[in-house]
């Protein structure tokens, strides 16, 4: 396999041209019918004023908790550690990421600031990608940290919000990554500390998706890691990179290989003991993905556009227990991350990545209800 490594999307992944043969499951249950385009879902700005914001939460206070990844910073750390190479490589840290809480009339707040943040070569920066909250305490996936991005002592992982200035790390996930590798990670696009991505809690626990490796892990509240599966030995490098929960089961959204090629990606469910089926196919560079009570399957789509990320080709698209298909929302500016509000809604993260700069990311609603 020749392999090129080309444009890198958020920082998290490798995204040379790589093959991959996707398994197939007999019992998929959704082949997939074809994508209509109906009325769209009214849309509204919820919130403006964030730094590159990534993965959004409502909290038991009913606020809206999101994740800001900042705009890294200027330390190196060349001479310490193993670099990611060029193009996507290096990185410069600094303490620019937070978590905000948007009210429920729309006024933010920062709740956290000061958190670890990188930015790459390429002006793309990482720094809290996810957040989550068991029994009242708020947690969150950093992905910006690590010595290959620019952060002497301070891990890629997971911590436990304090206060506005206090965090505790209860996972150290660079080390655990720099100790389990996958089965195929890529090496023309190799993130030593690891990228993570997407956390969800279940039964107390946290489980994440990594998409540069390409693996799927359970992080305990008391800083036990284990993996549940090793996508990358089954499906290659098609760079994982969302994961949320249905029936008692897990689905992960991948955003693929650049340059993009529209709907070539894919939903991939997580069985017992970590077996993975392709569940859905025909998707292009997933990035969220939520469910309803009804359910009905959400997948927010990045960027739609053939070749290179395109701002204002991101969507939204329902995918019923049908296997219907509809797109509800589009003209999104490189969208991020996805939640289902309490009230039934959807809360997309907008201009999530790269320009315009800080201070120009947004939270748009989309009504379902």
């Amino acid at each position: 396999m020749k392999s090129a490594r080309v444009l890198t999307l958020l920082g998290l992944a490798g995204l040379a041209a790589c093959d991959a043969t996707l398994p197939t499951t007999p019992d998929a249950p959704l082949a997939s019918k074809s994508l209509q385009l109906t009325t769209l879902a009214p849309t509204s700005v919820y919130a403006m004023g964030l730094t590159n914001p990534r993965g959004l939460r409502f909290g038991p206070d009913g606020g809206l908790y999101v994740a800001e990844a900042g705009t890294g910073g200027t330390t190196s750390t060349a001479r310490n550690c193993h670099q990611v190479i060029p193009p996507v490589g290096p990185y410069f840290g600094g303490n620019t990421a937070q978590i905000s809480r948007i009210s429920p009339h729309g006024v933010k707040t920062v709740v956290v600031s000061g958190l670890p943040s990188s930015i790459n070569a390429m002006g793309l920066s990482s720094g809290i990608s996810d957040i989550e909250f068991i029994a009242h305490k708020l947690y969150a996936l950093v992905d910006g940290a690590g010595c290959s991005h620019g952060h002497l002592d301070e891990p890629n992982g997971i911590i436990r919000i304090d206060g506005p200035n206090s965090w505790t790390q209860i996972a150290n996930l660079s080390d655990w990554y720099k100790k389990n590798p996958t089965a195929k990670p890529e090496p023309d696009d190799f993130e030593p500390d690891g990228t993570p991505y997407s956390m969800i809690k279940s039964d107390g626990d946290l489980y994440v998706v990594e998409p540069n490796h390409g693996s799927f892990e359970r992080v305990q509240l008391n800083g036990v890691i284990s993996r549940i599966s090793d996508i990358s030995a089954t499906y290659g490098h098609i760079v994982p990179t969302t994961v949320s929960q249905h029936g008692g089961h897990f689905f992960i959204g991948n955003l693929g290989t650049f340059p993009v090629m529209p709907g070539s990606e894919q939903i991939t469910e997580v069985r017992a003991g970590g077996a993975l089926f392709t569940w859905a196919t025909g998707f292009t560079a997933v990035l969220g993905t939520a469910w309803d009570a009804a359910g009905n399957l959400y997948v927010l789509e990045s960027t739609t556009a053939p070749g290179g990320p395109a701002p204002f080709t991101g969507d939204v698209v329902r995918l019923a227990p049908s296997g219907d298909r509809t797109i509800i929302a589009n003209g999104l500016f490189l969208p991020t991350s996805m939640t289902m509000g309490p009230d039934g809604n959807l809360y997309v993260s907008n201009v999530g990545f790269g320009p315009p700069g800080p201070g120009q990311g947004s939270i748009v609603k989309i009504q379902l209800k």
